[in-house]
């Protein structure tokens, strides 16, 4: 653990990452947690007893203060065994990663907490109206996974001064980004949607709020108050890294699922045959993807933790095999479930779910143009 240089097998499966008791409690949940609509009490067990929550927190909170390398294999070990558990732990950990830019008073009071989750959004749907001592806030903010067990919650908001839209440097509209307890906001349990169904991904709200200016912070590299390398990694990757490991876990496990419905269906036929060795090019060309992925995330880590910075170059590399790893899931889904049979549409099918738990997390707005 700790910052070391990233020595990992790049193309380890998945499960080397957890213990096979952790995974089987939260595949074994999986299915009763997508029709409780929220994760399943042994699965937040497990995430809890596991600290998971805690992945980029440091030590002085009680967090695991991992590497960005050993929380992207991680993150994908969870997806391969349930996306909803995988993308709660993903998106409310992540949030976890905010502790380095925020007000040391406020993460003293926040972050040492047993169950922090930290839920939120990144649009900017809110509006903050400046103030002699802080700020009002106002507005509605959607798609805020583990909404049902956050215990604090972020969002982003333009901000106003008199009602006039207050400007940044550049010139373009400020916004800023805050931190509230879960107390402080009206959660609307909205979330519907085929798939990713116990992210409890539901909207959030806050009405005429005021809080003090250290409830305010930026997300930039220069602004961390935490000097650890994993808050000098830039924003934009980290989110592109972390969702597209959700993606590649969950496209693993659907192969591994659609081979075994292949042979399940005619071991000796001619079209079994054909759909196999379909499903042994998307696994070899996933493993391949997988591969150089790691690898480009290796090198930018290696090199923040030389260098102190990573060059654009390498962090160019790092979007592009993010996003290559993300339309190479969709294609294997794509190219393969058609195969799978009338069995494949059955949503109490293991399959199933993962078919519609990729479609629904590859809509994020960071994929969803292509």
């Amino acid at each position: 653990m700790g910052h070391t240089a990233a020595v990992i097998d790049a193309i380890s499966h998945p499960s080397a990452w957890l213990d096979t008791a952790s995974a089987e409690t939260i595949r074994q949940h999986a299915g009763d947690a997508e029709r409780m609509r929220e994760l399943h009490p042994q699965q937040l067990a497990s995430i809890y007893k596991n600290n998971w929550l805690k992945m980029y927190v440091p030590e002085k909170y009680g967090g695991l203060a991992l590497t960005l390398p050993e929380i992207l294999r991680l993150e994908e070990a969870l997806s391969w065994c349930d996306g909803s558990t995988a993308w709660v732990v993903t998106l409310c950990s992540g949030a976890g990663w905010f502790v380095g830019f925020i007000d040391p008073r406020v993460a003293d009071a926040l972050f040492a907490d047993d169950k922090l989750c930290v839920a939120g959004s990144g649009a900017v749907t809110g509006v903050a109206e400046m103030t002699d001592d802080g700020y009002v806030l106002n507005g509605r903010w959607n798609y805020a996974s583990g909404a049902l067990h956050a215990t604090a919650f972020t969002m982003n908001c333009s901000v106003s001064r008199n009602g006039c839209a207050v400007c940044a440097a550049d010139g373009s509209p400020q916004v800023s980004t805050f931190i509230l307890t879960h107390e402080e906001v009206l959660v609307d349990t909205c979330w519907n949607s085929m798939g990713m169904i116990a992210t409890g991904s539901h909207a959030f709200s806050v009405e005429n709020l005021a809080v003090t200016n250290e409830r305010c912070f930026t997300i930039a590299p220069g602004c961390a108050v935490l000097q650890a390398p994993l808050y000098q990694y830039p924003f934009l990757q980290l989110a592109e890294t972390t969702l597209a490991v959700n993606l590649s876990g969950m496209a693993v496990r659907f192969i591994e699922l659609a081979e075994a419905m292949f042979r399940e269906k005619a071991p000796a036929s001619d079209v079994t045959g054909v759909a196999l060795q379909e499903a042994r090019e998307a696994r070899e060309t996933l493993h391949a993807l997988r591969t150089g992925f790691y690898e480009q995330v290796d090198q930018s880590w290696n090199a923040l933790l030389s260098e102190h910075r990573i060059p654009d170059a390498q962090l160019l590399a790092v979007s592009a095999a993010s996003h290559a790893l993300v339309r190479h899931t969709r294609a294997v889904v794509n190219r393969l479930y058609p195969r799978c049979g009338l069995k494949a549409a059955s949503t109490e099918r293991e399959l199933n779910r993962v078919w519609r738990n990729i479609h629904t997390a590859g809509q994020h707005a960071l994929f969803s143009s292509g």
